[in-house]
């Protein structure tokens, strides 16, 4: 996931800060934050549980915190990474999770499956977002540039051969595939839904650093 995420209602959301604090809006529930970082570590991501009933908080150090309902399955607190982590995806069960690093690297725990990864391989620009498969194993991940790496699900576009007016910082599952985001708002849909516009078209003042989306 990403810095926000939405409720299943679509009645409410958590956005979480570098620092770790959590702020939760509507039918979103809290259940704690602000963990103990480390010097230059910074809380990247936030993923739900299933049941809705909590939360994981991803750090760039690849370490992962627990609140709520949510399980540690692991975390990569002794690992030295090749880039930092910056986003990650609960299994459906919550019994486990997915962690991506820049250099397109996969970390998987629990019942979390891996499916191969960019880690090793010469990418034109990092890795910036990951996309569970809605429709079984495997995940996408996005570049900067828009490229598009797929393991498991059926590849369904990119922006990679395509000039882009701002990079692209993140990546949602959505209907039977994806939506990314640029950090002008400019909303790139590969799905099976309608696409329901974008700010690509007069940015805010300050770049979008993250998109969530709904799929009832």
């Amino acid at each position: 996931m990403s810095p926000i995420a939405a409720t299943p209602s679509g009645n409410g959301y958590r956005v979480v800060d570098s620092r770790g604090d959590v702020y939760a809006f509507g039918d979103a529930g809290y259940f704690g934050g602000s963990p103990p970082l480390r010097a230059g570590e910074q809380v990247t991501s936030l993923s739900p549980t299933p049941d809705g009933g909590g939360y994981w908080l991803f750090t760039s150090a690849g370490r992962a915190f627990a609140y709520g309902t949510a399980r540690l399955f692991g975390d990569l607190g002794g690992v030295r990474l090749n880039g930092p982590v910056l986003g990650s995806v609960p299994t459906p069960s919550g019994n486990g999770y997915s962690m991506v690093a820049a250099d397109g690297g996969i970390f998987a725990f629990g019942d979390a499956r891996f499916a191969g990864s960019m880690g090793g391989r010469r990418l034109n620009k990092p890795v910036v977002g990951m996309a569970a498969n809605p429709n079984g194993p495997g995940y996408w991940l996005v570049a900067a540039d828009g490229g598009i790496f797929a393991f498991g699900p059926a590849f369904q576009g990119s922006m990679g051969s395509s000039r882009l007016n701002a990079p692209v910082i993140g990546l949602v599952s959505y209907g039977n595939g994806y939506l990314m985001v640029a950090s002008d708002g400019g909303i790139f849909d590969f799905s099976d839904r309608a696409f329901r516009g974008s700010l690509g078209g007069s940015p805010p003042h300050h770049p979008v650093v993250a998109v969530t989306a709904l799929n009832g």
